[in-house]
């Protein structure tokens, strides 16, 4: 019968699997990451971890491992309710060159750890956490700001010639100026691992309105050409590789002798030696060139007589 058969067809086309339905992005949201894969970023974070060691080993009194977590990028609405409401100190660092604050971003407990430890104690932390930060909390915590912005600093040198400067601590995100809730912004966090326990993180939160201003940069697929070095920097490391000492010594004779003679030998006996007029002279282990030996001012001195510079000696 012909409603029989299509009733058998119609039954078989309910039962045939199907596949899920895609949807076209909606119209009008906006993009959270302009800036592609941010690789260049994560790069820069990697070499930010391997400073950080250096700002909180001498605080923690103890080695430590760092590390870069992946980025991610979100609203920060999303990002302080992830952080709950627990004690947090948020630090705006203001970015030169840039809009929004930087935040850098550190857990209440860790904060006063870190205290404990500052002036002397074991690093103990009460079981009910304050509210708030006492004014020692937040000097401390300023002064850790600080020595975290220079390695920011040099971190972002190959990026872009940027300077970052710690401003008033906030225990409440609702008061930080410059970052709205609804702002996506691009979170750095840092792994720190400093003993048997469980490792802590400290974020460094960039709003994305603060990184637009390196755009080309950010999106590059590798790192650019570094910015121009700083002239004075770069006359303070001149300055300061010239004042490395290095050992200089001359070796006026090396006599050898048997084993039976050294085990005999007592105060008073003579080892006779002999040198030519010309001696070696040693920088640290390589041969600087040979000398007269002789006075100078009632003192014993060598005069040179030839030098050999160390790059003609690797290349003979």
């Amino acid at each position: 019968m012909v409603n029989g058969g299509s009733s058998q067809g119609e039954q078989d086309r309910r039962d045939r699997p199907r596949d899920r339905a895609t949807h076209a992005p909606a119209l009008g949201v906006a993009n959270l990451n302009p800036f592609g894969d941010l690789n260049t970023l994560q790069h820069l974070s990697a070499r930010l971890a391997r400073s950080l060691r250096s700002v909180f080993e001498p605080v923690l009194r103890r080695e430590v491992r760092a590390w870069a977590e992946p980025l991610r990028v979100q609203r920060f609405t999303d990002y302080r309710a992830e952080r709950t409401d627990a004690l947090t100190a948020w630090i705006p660092m203001t970015m030169t060159m840039g809009g929004a604050p930087v935040l850098l971003v550190i857990d209440g407990r860790f904060a006063i750890e870190l205290l404990d430890l500052f002036f002397g104690g074991p690093g103990g932390v009460p079981h009910d956490t304050p509210s708030e930060f006492s004014p020692a909390a937040e000097a401390m915590l300023m002064r850790l700001g600080a020595m975290i912005a220079d390695p920011m600093t040099a971190a972002w040198e190959p990026l872009a010639s940027v300077s970052f400067q710690p401003g008033r601590i906030e225990s409440n995100p609702s008061m930080i100026s410059g970052v709205d809730t609804e702002d996506p912004v691009v979170i750095t966090r840092f792994g720190l691992g400093h003993g048997p326990g469980a490792p802590v993180t400290v974020d460094i939160v960039y709003p994305v309105a603060a990184l637009k201003p390196h755009t080309p940069s950010l999106t590059g697929k590798v790192l650019g050409k570094g910015a121009a070095l700083d002239p004075a920097w770069q006359n303070g490391l001149a300055r300061a590789v010239m004042q490395v000492t290095f050992p200089v010594r001359s070796v006026l004779a090396e006599p050898t002798m048997p084993l039976a003679r050294l085990m005999d030998l007592k105060q008073g006996d003579v080892i006779p030696i002999s040198f030519t007029s010309d001696v070696p002279v040693m920088v640290g282990g390589d041969r600087l060139g040979t000398g007269t030996v002789g006075t100078s001012n009632g003192r014993a001195a060598i005069r040179l007589n030839t030098i050999n510079r160390l790059h003609e000696e690797e290349s003979a």
